[in-house]
Formats: C-alpha cells, sequence, structure tokens
C-alpha cells in the first residue's frame, strides 16, 4: 500500500458509513482505509427496512460501482474514489480506497484484547501508523467511547463531522430579529407605502436589508412595538408587510391566542398560503403542537385549503421500548401521539350539546387528522395536505429529505422540534435533520423559521425547562 505525500488516510469506523453512505467520498484528495471486520459489519446490517440497512445497502453498491472492472492488483494499489452517482460531484477525482486485504500484527496493549470489532480495527489504525510513519493516519467513528480509547492508547482519532450544518448551534437562525430604535430614521428615505385586500406594505433600503432573509419577522419593541414580515428582496430594496396580531382576543385561530410576540409570528407563517414550509423550534410547553394544530383545523376544515392534516414523527423511545404494538398502522402510532390527543382535547370547544356534542366535535376532528408512521412514507406523495412533521429533531438530514420530497401541489408541511433534546443515536444539535432544514431553507421564498422562547404550558413547566 503506498500513500502518495501530503495526502492522509482516514481509517473508517462502521457506524460512519451507516450513518452516510456518501462519506467514501466526503474526505477530498485524501485516502480511505477499511479494515475487514468493517465490511463483516456492514454485511451484518444490510438485511431489513431500517434506515441503517438501507444506508448500509447504498455503501455496499458503492463500492461495487467504484470496484467494477478493476484487478486484484489495482485493488491492492487502491481503488480511485470517483463518484458517478453523487449530484454535484462532477466525477471529480478524490483519494483511493483501500482494503484490508492482509492480517495485520497485532499491537494492541494486553488490556485490550482483540475479540471485540472495535478493537479489531484499534488494532489496525495502529499497526497502519507503525507502518506508515511518514503519513499520518486518522480513525473516523461516530462511537465516542472508541475515540476515547483510541487517544488512551495514542490513535489520532476525530467524528465524523460533513454533516455537521452549523460550527456551533447558537448560530443557527431564529427567524426573527429586532430592530433598533432608529430604524425608520435610517431605512424611510424614498420609503413607500400601500394598501392591498387589506394589507399594509412598505418598501424600504438602507443597510439592514442585506441582512435580512425571506419571511423572516422583524420587530420594535417599546411604546411604538411594530411586527412585520420580509416579503421580497431586490437588490438593495426590500418589501415589508405589517403582520396580523393574533394577541388580540378577536383574532383568534380555532379559538386559540397568540400568548407572546413569537407566537404571533409563527401563527402568521402557519396561516400564510404563499409559505409552503415552517419549522418551530422550541423548548417543552412553548405551544409547537398546539398552534400548529389550530392553524391545520382552520385551513382545513373552515377555510377547506387543504384536504387533511397528516401527522407523523420518529418512534424513539424516551425510556425502555414497549415491544410491538397490535393493530393497524395507525393504531400502532396512537401511543406516540400523546401530544396530539392532548391538544385536540384543548382545541375541542366545549360543547353546547354536552359529553354527546363533545363527542360528536372530537370524532369529525380525529377524522379530518390522519396519524402515519415515516416507515410507510418512501414513494408517497401528498397533494393538498397539511403535513406535521413532530419531533423532527430525531430524524436525520436524509430522512427529511425524504419526508420533504413527499410533498406534492398544494402541500404544506410543518416541522416540529427541539433540537435541544434529541434521542437517535449519532445526532447532535448540529447535525440533526431540523437544524439542517432550517439553515438550508432559510433563503427560500416560500419558508418560514420562528425559534419559540417562552414557556406558555404552566409555571412548573417553565421553571423545570430552564433549571432542570
Amino acid at each position: 500500500m503506498t500513500i502518495e505525500p501530503g495526502k492522509r488516510l482516514f481509517v473508517l469506523d462502521t457506524n460512519v458509513l451507516m450513518h452516510d453512505p456518501a462519506s467514501l467520498f466526503r474526505f477530498k484528495e485524501h485516502d480511505i482505509f477499511l479494515p475487514m471486520v468493517v465490511l463483516e459489519e456492514l454485511d451484518r446490517a444490510k438485511k431489513g427496512m431500517s434506515e441503517v440497512a438501507r444506508n448500509v445497502r447504498q455503501v455496499s453498491r458503492f463500492m461495487d460501482g467504484l470496484m467494477s472492472g478493476i484487478s486484484h492488483e489495482e485493488i491492492e494499489q487502491g481503488v480511485p474514489l470517483i463518484s458517478r452517482e453523487l449530484s454535484g460531484a462532477n466525477n471529480a477525482p478524490g483519494g483511493h480506497l483501500f482494503f484490508q486485504t492482509r492480517i495485520m500484527p497485532s499491537v494492541l496493549p494486553d488490556s485490550l484484547p482483540g475479540g471485540t470489532a472495535d478493537n479489531t480495527i484499534l488494532g489496525t489504525a495502529l499497526a497502519l501508523e507503525k507502518e506508515l510513519t511518514d503519513i499520518r493516519v486518522t480513525l473516523v467513528s461516530k462511537d465516542i467511547n472508541l475515540r476515547i480509547k483510541a487517544a488512551i492508547i495514542g490513535i489520532h482519532a476525530e467524528d465524523y463531522t460533513n454533516d455537521k450544518v452549523l460550527d456551533d448551534v447558537d448560530l443557527l437562525f431564529n427567524g426573527a430579529t429586532a430592530l433598533p430604535a432608529d430604524f425608520w430614521n435610517s431605512h424611510s428615505k424614498d420609503m413607500d407605502s400601500w394598501q392591498e385586500e387589506g394589507r399594509t406594505f412598505y418598501r424600504l433600503n438602507g443597510p439592514l436589508i442585506k441582512e435580512w432573509y425571506p419571511n423572516q419577522c422583524l420587530y420594535i419593541e417599546g411604546d411604538q412595538a411594530f411586527n412585520a414580515i420580509v416579503r421580497k428582496l431586490e437588490h438593495e430594496q426590500a418589501v415589508i408587510e405589517y403582520l396580523h396580531d393574533y394577541r388580540q382576543p378577536r383574532q383568534t385561530v380555532w379559538g386559540i391566542n397568540a400568548l407572546n410576540r413569537e407566537q404571533n409570528f409563527a401563527l402568521n407563517l402557519l396561516m400564510d398560503p404563499e409559505i409552503d414550509f415552517v419549522s418551530l423550534v422550541g423548548q417543552a410547553g412553548t405551544g409547537k403542537t398546539l398552534l400548529t394544530l389550530a392553524a391545520g383545523l382552520t385551513q382545513a376544515i373552515e377555510e377547506q385549503r387543504y384536504k387533511e392534516i397528516i401527522m407523523t414523527r420518529v418512534t424513539v423511545p424516551v425510556g425502555e421500548d414497549i415491544g410491538f404494538l397490535p393493530g393497524t398502522e395507525e393504531e400502532k402510532m396512537e401511543p406516540w401521539m400523546g401530544a396530539l390527543m392532548d391538544n385536540l382535547e384543548v382545541l375541542s370547544p366545549s360543547a353546547s350539546g354536552g359529553d354527546w356534542g363533545r363527542a360528536a366535535t372530537n370524532d369529525l376532528l380525529r377524522s379530518r387528522i390522519k396519524i402515519r408512521s415515516l416507515n410507510f412514507m418512501r414513494g408517497r406523495t401528498f397533494m393538498n395536505r397539511y403535513l406535521i412533521i413532530d419531533e423532527a429533531q430525531n430524524l436525520t438530514a436524509k430522512q427529511m429529505k425524504t419526508l420533504i420530497t413527499r410533498a406534492g401541489p398544494g402541500t404544506k408541511i410543518v416541522c416540529l422540534g427541539n433540537i435541544a433534546q434529541i434521542d437517535t443515536p449519532y445526532l447532535t444539535e448540529t447535525t440533526s435533520g431540523l437544524t439542517f432544514v432550517v439553515d438550508r431553507f432559510k433563503q427560500w421564498d416560500h419558508s418560514g423559521h420562528i425559534t419559540l422562547l417562552r414557556g406558555e404550558r404552566s409555571r412548573l413547566a417553565d421553571f423545570a425547562s430552564v433549571q432542570l
């Protein structure tokens, strides 16, 4: 095995390939080494319909395509990493892919027996480091404990960060920005204002416009409070619209009023027919699900804008798994939809007909809300639907793409989640699919995002969210 001077050699752990099948092509001009135990683990994980199994099969297809028509001698010298399937790759050559074709001498400490897959990978990386003294060998793994063990025995190890959307979650777009007190003085020169169908618009120019995004919410605090949304950005000009104030008693959505500024922004985005994708991020109790359902019921039942509401979420348990659940797809998903049922109780008006009227109202609402599993989303197309993806922080970027691309004409997708509560292994705040879509959609004219800041569930829940 010959490594060109100046290149690095990355030894990949199995979980990296399971997490991102295209990771083979993410190391630019550097070389990749796959221990034989990694191929064995991939082979054992290829069966099934899970996302991991699909990723493993994709990795196998990538490797099969790379090795097509290549002789054993060429494999020994390294398989050129040329992506013919990844969009945007432009078939640009990268480094080389090396496989373990011989038994590596065991140089592990006696405290680390080579019987486990992790220790075998560590032994392989350590042997390569001893053999290739002029090349920097790096072990790449999503497993924190493996990286800790690597550091203990002197192997340079790194996390796989290509799927990292942001360096720091504090840099995540929050969807709203406060305007300075002198905003009108610095941005009202040559300003135009007009009204259309009861809506008020302003066309302005000024230094802050270059920092705005489409459908970003703007506000000025104080006695002369002002709440607006960016409707259009043109060169050095912007068109903003004065927002509805859903905090007013008469401005309700399915009987619900906004309790704070961010909830008001969220309802404006959820009720806007020109916005096809909305993401709401916030801690527990900020009203994400309640506001989303209220807007969905209003538009599906009262305005007839959507045929029905579809709600789904990833089924990751907080505690121990309760095992298989009986029944149909919808019945299996019901235990995961406690948030839906709780919020429907709030949204069901106290019917004047007593228990019978309340039951009839609940039946009507449930008939317009369908519960679907993520496992059966592939290949489907949702037209004129209001699709709610709950607990979206537990989805990967690839899963999020799979769901959003299900949207047909007239469909609105709403993603809800709290990136501080991620239950999926190998996902972090900066690699979550929810973080991914918030960052990628912020420049699109038909999307909106708001980070909800204040808990409105109860003073107990609000205190617990902050202090515990």
